[in-house]
């Protein structure tokens, strides 16, 4: 969210311990909040094509819930797959049922809810059935374990770590079951209580358990259980995050076979950080988090990466290691976030940094509210930690994906650019394909409100699980966005005579240029470039992609300077125009439009309405850029390339075929080796 080389400034000079170079005048700069902390995820042509996979029950909170939030078909946020080589895949639902999949036969395995009568689901995003994960022994001892939260009478029992002096809001508990038979369709066995947490709020309390699949027999990490522990709300007011004396903010990591952890119901395994000190919690395996909530592991390289839920501002993916501090809540992102702070922003870090030994994300976005609004208001993105996938569709392999939880964005980082201590990595946004139309989450689930995260099975392929309408859809392979063929048909401008022209007398032709010399003025009908000159020469074409040079020659000081690239044009009131310039503040300005006879309406979907703002401004110099702009008439994927970089997409098919142009609104500017490859248009 972001304009080009603004967040450089505006971060301080030890951000370099996250990569970053940046300025020293960045320093004086320490008191006031960083307005635009970082850059907006690049839009990528690379598009995922998902499949309907299952469809689960509607299930009900405990209590009746009163945030609307907790309001969702099916409160599932998971899929694994169970460790003993059948095929069977897990999915918990929060409001108590654990579902298996067995080949296509849906089932419930478990019932938490009906195993504890202080069950509570109904306050709080992460409460209730949270999470299950299969030792990696199940096949033999049959043994798997969950977590999840209680309320009521459960209260007075007591808990793991005496630390805990606040009147808990809800327990937290991860119970290990032991099944009788380990192939059963249904669960039947015992269960013993063996880590119990009193949390202080309803939000940030125990996420994700896991075991690491890839460990080895006879490994350090083969068996040891990992427990993302969120901050229980305390971090945004006190230092409990950072504290070594409370396993909150933390990931804790235990051998749940052991019997020499607090309590006794497990074990410390003796390679953990903190293992052999005493006055400290020593199950304590990295700290300095507040809302850690999915974790998993690159198969070829063992990295352990989580995704970190930010306070107002960032969302951030981590590279966790053994005694790692991320920071929270003297830190957010690579960013001092101070306490108590009315204006809830993040502050440019100081130049002594390094002495505190914070470890920074690998991978990080921003959000901002809109223009004029709080930033401690509620800005409703999360992202939820997704897998580096290893599988067998080629364009996704060495890529980790994950989602926005709550708007349903699908992200990816390259993971060989995920570094720590070096730059962060470049998260670009993906499409999603079905049935072979480009759509979103927000459409699939018809609901702004997503809730979308990342499952894997056993072979590494990826599924998404929505609890807005209680699907999961498996990710089947991957199309380009705008990859049409635009045929052979190449037509090139050569001179005047190439070239038709609203106002002659504006325009000039020499040297292979055609140069919008004096500004355009606007002109009767509907709002619309006031300048332009169509490619007369050769066909109009269907599907069609424009190659052009492109130079605005209007001052640099100017903040509104703009050209304009036309296709589909069909009349002076009937195109479509991909507009580039220096400003992405207002509706009209960098964007993708449609001109039929009507005001230009704008289709871009990177422009955003909330927030005033469109794509990061596309030309700010008076150097030559190459633009390119693809037009699939049959599908109406639109996008818009400047230097090579995918800026603009879009998808629209009121317009069939038509001519292309050059122009601007009410500025002067000029091209060079303008040409329009395409299908020439039928009839």
């Amino acid at each position: 969210m972001s304009k080009p080389r603004r967040w450089l400034v505006a971060v301080a000079g030890a951000v370099v311990a996250a990569g970053l170079a940046v300025p020293a005048s960045a320093a004086a700069q320490a008191d006031e909040p960083i307005q635009d902390p970082l850059p907006d995820p690049v839009p990528s042509s690379l598009g995922l094509t998902v499949a309907e996979f299952a469809q689960f029950p509607k299930s009900e909170p405990v209590p009746a819930p009163t945030d609307p939030r907790l309001m969702r078909w099916a409160r599932i946020n998971h899929l694994g797959e169970i460790p003993d080589g059948s095929g069977r895949l897990y999915v918990p639902d929060l409001n108590g049922n654990m579902y298996l999949l067995d080949h296509g036969t849906q089932h419930v395995y478990l019932d938490v809810r009906a195993q504890f009568p202080d069950f509570f689901s109904g306050r709080g995003l992460g409460t209730g059935a949270g999470f299950i994960t299969f030792h990696p022994d199940f096949a033999r001892n049959g043994k798997f374990y969950t977590v999840h939260s209680e309320n009521g009478a459960a209260l007075s029992k007591p808990t793991t770590f005496p630390v805990e002096t606040d009147p808990p809001f809800l327990h937290s508990i991860i119970t290990e079951w032991t099944a009788t038979n380990p192939a059963a369709d249904t669960f039947s066995g015992t269960h013993r209580e063996i880590l119990r947490l009193g949390e202080h709020g309803q939000i940030h309390a125990i996420q994700q358990i896991d075991f690491n699949p890839y460990a080895r027999r006879g490994s350090r990490d083969y068996g040891v259980l990992y427990i993302a522990s969120g901050d229980g709300g305390k971090g945004a007011i006190s230092t409990v995050p950072q504290e070594l004396t409370n396993p909150f903010g933390k990931v804790l990591r235990i051998n749940p076979l052991g019997t020499n952890g607090t309590g006794g119901q497990y074990g410390i395994p003796p390679d953990n950080p903190y293992a052999g000190q005493t006055g400290v919690v020593r199950e304590i395996y990295a700290r300095g988090f507040r809302d850690p909530h999915r974790f998993s592991w690159d198969p070829n390289t063992g990295r352990m990466y989580l995704g970190h839920i930010g306070e107002h501002r960032i969302e951030q993916v981590d590279e966790v290691r053994a005694g790692d501090n991320f920071g929270w809540s003297e830190r957010e992102g690579p960013f001092v976030y101070k306490r108590g702070d009315p204006q809830c922003g993040v502050y440019p870090l100081p130049a002594d940094d390094a002495q505190y030994g914070y470890t920074y994300p690998v991978a990080a976005f921003d959000h901002n509210p809109p223009p004029g609004s709080n930033l401690c208001s509620d800005s409703g993105h999360a992202v939820d930690g997704g897998f580096v996938y290893r599988g067998t569709i080629p364009e996704l392999r060495g890529k980790y994906l994950f989602t926005d939880l709550v708007d349903g964005r699908i992200f990816y980082t390259e993971a060989n650019q995920m570094r720590r201590g070096g730059p962060l990595a470049q998260i670009y946004q993906a499409q999603v394909y079905f049935n072979g139309q480009r759509t979103t989450f927000q459409e699939l689930v018809g609901d702004p409100r997503v809730d979308l995260r990342f499952g894997q099975d056993g072979k590494g392929e990826l599924y998404l699980i929505a609890k807005a309408n209680g699907k999961i859809w498996k990710v089947t392979g991957t199309q380009r966005f705008a990859s049409c063929s635009t045929g052979h048909t190449t037509v090139g401008a050569t001179g005047a005579s190439s070239w038709t022209p609203v106002t002659p007398a504006k325009w000039e032709f020499r040297h292979g240029e055609a140069i919008l010399a004096e500004a355009g003025a606007e002109r009767p009908g509907p709002r619309r470039p006031f300048e332009y000159a169509v490619m007369s020469k050769g066909p109009a074409f269907s599907n069609v992609r424009v190659d052009a040079k492109v130079r605005l020659d209007t001052p640099v000081d100017v903040t509104n300077r703009d050209v304009i690239v036309v296709f589909g044009y069909e009349s002076d009131t009937q195109f479509y125009y991909a507009h580039v310039s220096t400003d992405n503040t207002i509706y009209p300005h960098n964007g993708i439009f449609l001109v039929n006879n009507a005001d230009r309406l704008r289709l871009d979907d990177q422009w955003s309405e909330q927030m005033s703002r469109g794509a990061p401004p596309t030309i700010v110099d008076s150097e030559w850029h190459d633009v390119s702009v693809t037009h699939c008439a049959s599908t109406g994927e639109i996008s818009v390339k400047v230097d090579g970089k995918l800026v603009m997409t879009a998808v629209d098919t009121t317009l069939a075929s038509g001519r292309t142009g050059f122009g601007s609104f009410d500025n002067i500017g000029r091209t060079r080796g303008f040409r329009a490859t395409g299908k020439v248009a039928q009839g």
